[in-house]
């Protein structure tokens, strides 16, 4: 989905947007069509394409214009919610296959950006777990075992992280993760999915996929495409009413840019064990910056929409830093991205449940979607061919982890409890308490509004009603965003639809209310990775 958040920036929006097609403007018969222009549906057109297999890739917004360009990139086959986990939830086997599939999406990765002379930026660099100020180092020792035995058998203990500060500590070593430029990637995809005959259209969003056979992508825009196959590889599918979103949570991730002076660092990358943790690595500035680069800290996760409290993250990541890396100089960048975490550590790829057998949907990127995506493109590329895929059990959608049901049931509780927001009352009398460049919901009778007042001083009204599952949404000053706290959709301060599970607007209000003292106004203050 097309996100334009105004008040933040990655590294990787300097690039610009990629350019490619306009909207899809007449019907078109394919193989395969494919929903979503990101890392997951760029890399499963790019090799079904290889295949044979004609493809056609629609998107709502630029290439890479989603959670794409809002990742940091990171390239690795240490999983963020550790191997003995993965070992608790899937077994020995597929905590094996995690481990073999991630590796396998690095190698991936590096292969096409070689075969396809891709200047990405692309480096192989190790990656360093390192226990947080609070912790005990036993979480260091139980994920080495349990790497070792997923078949990181280079994976070691080191007694001294090769952190600028406190690199008195132990760590784990983990070899041949990888790094790059997400954008210039996509990129070069795009020019070797065209070049193989793909048909990318951008402002076209779907309205419906139907399955058929042949299945049917219907846009909003009036056209189709008749296809043998549908990939929706949206970062949260629109497809899936409400099966995928009951086993997974959208949150939101913070990040900063730092200056720092090159060298001064290792180059690596970084992951501490906090809860939520930090993540970090180095990607070059500019020619005329020679003597410096970019040092990006992420962290400081919360759900989406359950929290409007940017600033303090901001805050507390920036304090992090530079105690532990104390070259890091003036913040560059600032931007934040939306992450889905699922109750058992792993993406969902595969047919998507309770739809037809040619649908095919790719999600749940639990902090690591540059691979997941990238796994999800080898994965349903067999799929799609009737070919055999060790790990198509691991990741389909339609498995049942029963030793997460303890995490299904909490993130699904947390869910019941948003929708007690219809029964809120306001706290302030009048929208005139709305100042320029803030947002907040609005009571009028059993109906609640979305009110925003632009820096002109004009009111924007909408309903605050998620058209996905009737969840009350909440205002984003850092983002200038309307935020679904059940289940992770966005929108932007007018109501337009950013990203999914729901897929229309906020509905519009004709005639905003009168700004009187009849009107209540409640102040989005409720209370978390890339």
């Amino acid at each position: 989905m097309n996100t334009k958040q105004e008040q933040t920036k990655s590294i990787w929006m300097e690039c610009g947007e990629i350019s490619s097609p306009a909207a899809l403007s007449n019907n078109v018969t394919t193989d395969v069509c494919v929903v979503g222009a990101g890392i997951a549906g760029m890399t499963t057109a790019y090799l079904l394409l290889r295949e044979g297999k004609s493809v056609v890739i629609l998107d709502d917004g630029p290439i890479g214009g989603g959670q794409t360009v809002r990742t940091t990139a990171h390239l690795s086959n240490a999983i963020d919610d550790r191997y003995f986990n993965i070992e608790k939830w899937h077994g020995l086997e597929g905590m094996r296959m995690a481990a073999e599939s991630h590796t396998a999406a690095i190698d991936l990765i590096e292969t096409i950006a070689n075969e396809e002379k891709i200047d990405c930026d692309f480096e192989r660099l190790d990656g360093y777990l390192f226990p947080s100020a609070d912790d005990s180092h036993e979480e260091l020792q139980k994920e080495l075992i349990a790497a070792q035995r997923a078949g990181l058998s280079q994976t070691e203990l080191l007694p001294q992280c090769p952190l600028p500060a406190n690199g008195d500590i132990p760590c784990l070593r983990f070899t041949r993760q990888g790094q790059f430029h997400p954008m210039k990637y996509l990129s070069g995809l795009k020019q070797a999915i065209q070049r193989m005959g793909g048909l990318i259209f951008t402002q076209s969003r779907v309205e419906k996929v139907e399955s058929g056979p042949p299945a049917m992508v219907r846009t909003y825009l009036g056209t189709s495409v008749t296809a043998q196959s549908v990939v929706v590889a949206t970062n949260s599918p629109f497809n899936d009413f409400v099966t995928i979103h009951t086993k997974q949570a959208a949150y939101i991730s913070y990040v900063l840019g730092f200056e720092i002076t090159k060298g001064s660092v290792q180059k690596a990358l970084y992951w501490d064990t906090e809860n939520p943790y930090h993540y970090v690595r180095l990607q070059a500035l500019s020619e005329r910056e020679s003597n410096s680069e970019l040092l990006i800290v992420g962290g400081e996760d919360h759900k989406t929409g359950q929290a409007n409290d940017a600033e303090d993250r901001y805050r507390r990541i920036e304090e992090w830093t530079r105690k532990r890396f104390p070259s890091s100089g003036r913040i560059l960048y600032r931007w934040s991205g939306q992450v889905l975490e699922t109750i058992d550590g792993l993406a969902f790829i595969g047919r998507n449940p309770l739809d037809g057998p040619n649908i095919y949907i790719a999600t749940g990127d639990s902090g690591q979607g540059m691979t997941h995506g990238t796994i999800a493109g080898i994965l349903l590329t067999d799929l799609i061919l009737e070919r055999q895929n060790p790990w198509s059990t691991l990741y389909d959608p339609s498995r049942k982890t029963l030793r997460a049901a303890g995490r299904y049931a909490q993130e699904n509780l947390n869910v019941a409890a948003q929708y007690g927001s219809w029964l809120t009352r306001g706290n302030v009398d009048s929208t005139q308490s709305i100042a320029p460049g803030q947002g907040a919901i609005v009571r009028s009778g059993l109906s609640k509004v979305a009110a925003y007042r632009d820096e002109r001083g004009v009111l924007h009204q909408c309903s605050a009603v998620c058209p996905h599952l009737g969840c009350i949404v909440e205002w984003n000053q850092n983002e200038s965003t309307w935020d679904c706290p059940c289940h992770g959709s966005r929108f932007d301060k007018d109501g337009h639809l950013l990203s999914g599970p729901a897929n229309s607007d906020l509905e519009p209000i004709p005639t905003p209310f009168a700004e009187s003292g009849a009107i209540t106004i409640e102040s989005n203050s409720t209370n978390v990775t890339l």
